[in-house]
């Protein structure tokens, strides 16, 4: 059987020991995006979505579940995150909500993790925002879009 990092040779799950592994700058980029109605752009428009500064809340929500990735990821490490910046805007000729979210920290181990839940967190929040005047928004295309440090080396994401 091939050796898989979090699985021991019984084939039981494990979290990866990370104790030998230099600390060194990860950082980790991820995006998300939420189909809305033409309702739902006219209402943020003008700022008068029924729960609020959608863009503000999606923001802090995501900061928020970055924070908690270890608590919400089985496998995942607790790591003490520099930063994390969420960064939340329309593009009404898509009709799209974007969700991108960076993330630092200086630890052993990625942050790719962090980077896709504040998005996944983000994305949720918004529905949760305009799921009175929009049911149908679907939430999807989440993905990292770039990752540096480690022992793996960077990566960016081609167009797809």
């Amino acid at each position: 059987m091939k050796n898989f990092s979090h699985m021991k040779s019984d084939g039981s799950s494990r979290m990866v020991d990370v104790s030998g592994k230099e600390i060194t700058l990860r950082e980790a980029q991820a995006i998300g995006k939420i189909s809305v109605s033409s309702r739902v752009i006219a209402l943020l428009k003008e700022d008068k979505l029924p729960k609020g500064n959608l863009f503000e809340v999606a923001k802090v929500a995501g900061v928020m579940a970055a924070k908690k990735t270890s608590h919400l990821v089985p496998l995942c490490h607790q790591i003490p995150l520099d930063v994390c910046e969420i960064d939340v805007y329309l593009d009404e000729e898509a009709k799209e909500i974007r969700i991108v979210s960076d993330v630092r920290a200086r630890w052993s181990t990625g942050v790719e993790m962090e980077a896709l839940v504040a998005v996944s967190i983000s994305a949720v929040t918004v529905y949760d925002m305009i799921k009175s005047v929009d049911r149908k928004a679907v939430i999807g295309d989440i993905k990292v879009l770039k990752k540096k440090g480690g022992k793996s080396g960077d990566y960016v994401r081609k167009s797809d």
